[in-house]
């Protein structure tokens, strides 16, 4: 499966740094229809994080994968063809629902496979993830040298592609065993019904918090270029450079700081280093309408850096009380929700972005400081929800051929 993340990452880099650049000089679209484009595919894929999770108790996780990439697959293809803004949002959509549900699919199976070592395994996982980013990304960044329309088409394809060779890959993948379809079909079980997330008022406030908390994703993929595009004197190139430069840190980092969010404890505290991280990356972005291209470019960099830190930091929270907090029999329900917060800050976060954009060089900072204040949000919400073990997945082993 980590083979899986590497590739999948190598084109998706190929594809998510320039993207903003792909529908702002390739099919036309101003900033308001590019953050209009990416809000509305972001509501629509939200269905895919519950539909994944919903997916996975019910029919083998491996399955459901193939089939989601292919879906991926398809609707990159599709953006090739057309330039009408409505078919263009309706493509988006669609790429939106399956990555999302993908992305679940892909937690669900680190959770089943490592058991207690799960923050471990993401660590590695993400890094393998952003290893792929940073392969992309380069690939996309020598690419727009050229600045061609054939250029980006090109990006898009082995983003297309890349999904393609994902799903052949899975099917050398084994299917992970699922506690509650094992209990379920377990000899002489009583039939219980899995408790429901939707009725689960902390767990439900908990993942509004996580929807704020995830606005990184949308300050390097949307944000940051947006920034870039519309700053007199800074190189466009500067953006999926910057991108590269968030995949080298989160490889050369996420392992070593995951050592300190081994326990659901541990995780709750860094909540508080994390909000320090939020509130200065915003801070450097103020600061770095200067002018100046030079020092423009040092700040973004250091504002980079500082929300991937952020980013690295909230990873390791995120999977753990998400997994933490949901009850062992229904845990496929619950991690779907839990991806509604990823799926919902792609549609909120290019608005909260576009927001921050148009109050000038200070909206970055309220920025910053929003996500920080959910911080203490969230630190506090879920004191007394934490359970008494810091890691309550029952260990399996799960080969890989």
């Amino acid at each position: 499966m980590l083979a899986v993340t590497l590739l999948d990452r190598i084109g998706s880099g190929l594809w998510a740094s320039v993207s903003v650049l792909y529908f702002t000089y390739v099919s036309h679209l101003s900033a308001a229809q590019v953050g209009t484009l990416a809000a509305v595919a972001g509501a629509l894929g939200i269905a895919g994080a519950p539909l994944g999770g919903r997916l996975a108790d019910r029919f083998r996780l491996t399955h459901v994968l193939i089939a989601l990439q292919l879906l991926r697959a398809v609707a990159s293809f599709a953006l090739l063809t057309t330039d009408h803004y409505g078919l263009l949002v309706a493509y988006s959509a669609l790429g939106a629902l399956g990555d999302r549900a993908a992305s679940i699919l892909t937690k669900l199976y680190a959770t089943r496979v490592a058991g207690p070592d799960r923050v471990r395994y993401q660590a590695v996982n993400r890094t393998a993830a952003n290893a792929g980013w940073a392969l992309g990304g380069l690939a996309a960044a020598a690419a727009l040298t050229l600045g061609t329309t054939t250029a980006y088409r090109w990006l898009l394809t082995g983003d297309a592609l890349s999904f393609v060779l994902v799903a052949l890959l899975t099917l050398t993948c084994a299917e992970p065993p699922s506690a509650s379809r094992v209990a379920a079909t377990a000899e002489g079980a009583p039939a219980t019904r899995p408790r429901t997330p939707w009725r689960d008022r902390t767990y439900l406030a908990y993942v509004g918090t996580e929807t704020v908390l995830f606005l990184d994703d949308t300050y390097f993929k949307i944000g940051l270029p947006l920034w870039i595009a519309h700053t007199p004197g800074i190189p466009h190139g500067l953006a999926p450079l910057l991108a590269v430069l968030n995949s080298v840190l989160v490889v050369a980092f996420q392992v070593p700081l995951a050592r300190f969010g081994t326990t659901t404890e541990a995780c709750r505290r860094l909540l508080v280093p994390l909000s320090a991280l939020f509130a200065l990356g915003g801070l450097t972005m103020t600061l770095s309408a200067t002018g100046d291209p030079v020092r423009a470019t040092c700040l973004l960099t250091a504002s980079a850096t500082l929300f991937t830190l952020a980013e690295m930091l909230h990873a390791t929270v995120s999977w753990e009380l998400s997994v933490a907090l949901a009850p062992d029999d229904a845990q496929g329900a619950y991690l779907g929700v839990h991806g509604l917060a990823q799926a919902a800050q792609r549609s909120l976060g290019p608005l909260a972005v576009t927001a921050a954009l148009t109050l000038g060089p200070l909206g970055w900072t309220v920025f910053g400081t929003a996500i920080a204040l959910t911080c203490g949000i969230q630190h506090r919400l879920i004191r007394d929800r934490l359970r008494p073990t810091p890691l309550s997945v029952p260990p399996v082993t799960v080969s890989e051929h």
